[in-house]
């Protein structure tokens, strides 16, 4: 494995929790939210750091803590987790993930291989990347998490009463998110068939209805792609 030359590897450690702190000002306060939705949910505390090491992949873990309190099917929150997250699929064709040592510090590299750690180290000069760094950069990343669904948690457990319409805050994240995208206007057919898919699973399936919609839309947007293509090449 390469190291960038003249680096020790507490040098490269150093760097990485360096790398981890921008990061860490966006994903300690969702930690918070979700230790606080955690709680309001009437799940058991230590669901906050289960989903935070077992899962650890970002917003999925906020729609899953209102699936398990609503004990959703298994087979939905599978689909719905797999639709999500499914994004992760085409960053492991890009990622440095060469760039870690075989083996555990690898494994984890590819499993901590969240939104925040693609941007931070495919961005990255190659000659500066390093398994110390890379690894020590992710760990920090996902104890920013844990720790802040800790820290939610002993919030919403401190409260005399639960904050009234929290829960929004997923919602607002799904917003914010789809306003994002919205800012290029070839996103605007995406943002139609999600509204489209939405609208035929509540009249059609309405007890099934997320499920149902997640699976319109995949298809949708599979049939987007390739009509898209197709044009693209006549």
């Amino acid at each position: 494995m390469h190291e960038p030359p003249g680096a020790t590897r507490a040098a490269q450690i150093r760097a990485g929790l360096g790398d981890s702190l921008g990061v860490g000002l966006g994903i300690f306060p969702l930690g918070i939210a979700l230790g606080v939705l955690v709680i309001q949910a009437g799940l058991p505390w230590w669901i906050s750091p289960a989903l935070a090491i077992g899962v650890f992949a970002g917003s999925v873990e906020l729609l899953l803590v209102g699936m398990l309190a609503a004990a959703t099917p298994l087979l939905t929150i599978a689909v719905t987790v797999f639709a999500v997250n499914f994004r992760h699929v085409f960053y492991a064709l890009s990622f440095p993930v060469s760039r870690v040592r075989r083996g555990l510090p690898r494994a984890y590299s590819i499993y901590a291989m969240v939104d925040e750690a693609y941007a931070t180290y495919v961005l990255m000069p190659e000659e500066k990347l390093s398994s110390a760094r890379m690894v020590s950069g992710q760990l920090a990343m996902q104890a920013y998490w844990v720790g802040g669904g800790l820290v939610g948690v002993l919030i919403a457990t401190a409260l005399p009463a639960p904050i009234e319409g929290f829960e929004f805050a997923l919602v607002a994240l799904f917003v914010v998110m789809t306003l994002d995208a919205l800012r290029s206007r070839r996103e605007i057919p995406s943002a139609v068939l999600a509204g489209l898919s939405v609208g035929v699973a509540l009249l059609v399936f309405p007890g099934q209805a997320l499920l149902a919609a997640l699976i319109m839309f995949t298809l949708a947007l599979t049939g987007r792609f390739f009509l898209t293509k197709g044009a693209a090449r006549a």
